[in-house]
């Protein structure tokens, strides 16, 4: 007669499994979805590329918009950890700190978060996920009220312009979203020889572009 703990190992060494293959299943449909696009990726590719079954597939997820979504939330939880990281950071004295993370966890993979881009669009609205595209704002809502109070804080200490919080982490997202399409632009990419350089770049900028004394009266509307 097996003993409690066997059973016990066995169960443990069962969703091991269970979870490394899912692992897999992701992996291989986010080489498939940014090689290929998202419209022409199926269910039946994703199990091939991974090298399992089309039924275990739908062991893991109902749909191919459940894949989708699972590529979103594990995208943006890999930010929050970032800024998380980053905010602890800045609140401990490197005021560049939470800039610097949010910059490298996008800008690191600009294909993985161009994709990324495109599957929160071809998502929202989907009643299939509608529970989990709510767990994505809520994540996000998290974050803001986290940088609203970082950001405050530096603004207080003469660090940052004095303009709403929210300027500032919008400034940052809005060069995170160009720097990544112009690094696939046909037209101005083009002319990118190091792009890994460009990225840099945009990002060295990100860091100090609203530091205090930067902001002038000319306006330009």
């Amino acid at each position: 007669m097996s003993r409690p703990s066997d059973s016990t190992d066995r169960i443990r060494e069962k969703k091991k499994h269970f979870l490394a293959r899912e692992e897999r299943i992701i992996e291989r449909a986010l080489y498939l979805l940014i090689r290929d696009g998202i419209d022409k990726v199926t269910v039946s590719a994703i199990s091939r590329e991974a090298g399992v079954g089309k039924g275990t597939i739908y062991k893991h997820f109902l749909t191919k918009t459940e894949i989708l979504m699972r590529i979103v939330l594990d995208y943006e939880r890999s930010i929050t950890e970032n800024l998380r990281i980053g905010i602890e950071a800045t609140e401990a004295g490197d005021p560049g700190a939470a800039a610097r993370a949010y910059f490298q966890a996008r800008l690191s993979d600009p294909g993985l978060d161009r994709l990324v881009q495109q599957l929160e669009v071809k998502l929202q609205g989907s009643e299939e996920v509608e529970s989990k595209l709510s767990e994505l704002h809520a994540m996000r809502r998290s974050n803001i009220d986290a940088l609203n109070s970082m950001i405050a804080k530096l603004i207080n200490k003469g660090i940052l312009e004095d303009v709403p919080p929210h300027y500032h982490y919008l400034a940052c997202w809005a060069l995170a979203q160009g720097a990544v399409e112009a690094y696939f632009n046909v037209s101005y990419g083009a002319d990118v020889e190091d792009k890994d350089e460009f990225l840099q770049f945009v990002a060295n900028i990100g860091i100090t572009m609203g530091n205090r004394g930067q902001l002038r009266d000319n306006k330009l509307f």
